[in-house]
């Protein structure tokens, strides 16, 4: 599975944004979608992830009310809206994919990665 990752950008703090993932080569609705993040100087981190008919998902505290994942298995893509942004989410968001049938948490789980998508939120 080859996953393109985009949408990122630089928001002011309140704003915001929707990254998308695209997956390529295998079927899309096989597979666990998730969403980490890593900020400089820190370890990755999970930040949501929904399983293919988007009937289990799990999200972080540190976001959970303000950032949603959705997917579209028609178009193999899944989406993670960030609302009310603020300056500790700044980092490479990076979409994954693992085949499953419920949301998992664990970044040790997903066998692909994509290539990362920068999210900058200014003060």
């Amino acid at each position: 599975v080859q996953l393109q990752a985009w949408g990122g950008g630089l928001v002011q703090a309140g704003g915001s944004l929707r990254l998308s993932c695209v997956a390529s080569g295998r079927t899309f609705s096989n597979y666990i979608m998730g969403w980490f993040r890593q900020a400089p100087g820190k370890e990755r981190e999970f930040v949501a992830s929904i399983n293919w008919n988007g009937g289990s998902r799990r999200d972080a505290d540190s976001v959970r009310g303000r950032f949603t994942i959705t997917r579209d298995n028609a178009k193999n893509t899944v989406y993670l809206q960030l609302d009310r942004l603020k300056p500790e989410d700044t980092a490479v968001y990076y979409c994954a994919a693992s085949v499953g049938r419920v949301a998992v948490q664990a970044s040790s789980w997903y066998e692909y990665w994509g290539q990362g998508t920068l999210v900058t939120v200014s003060s």
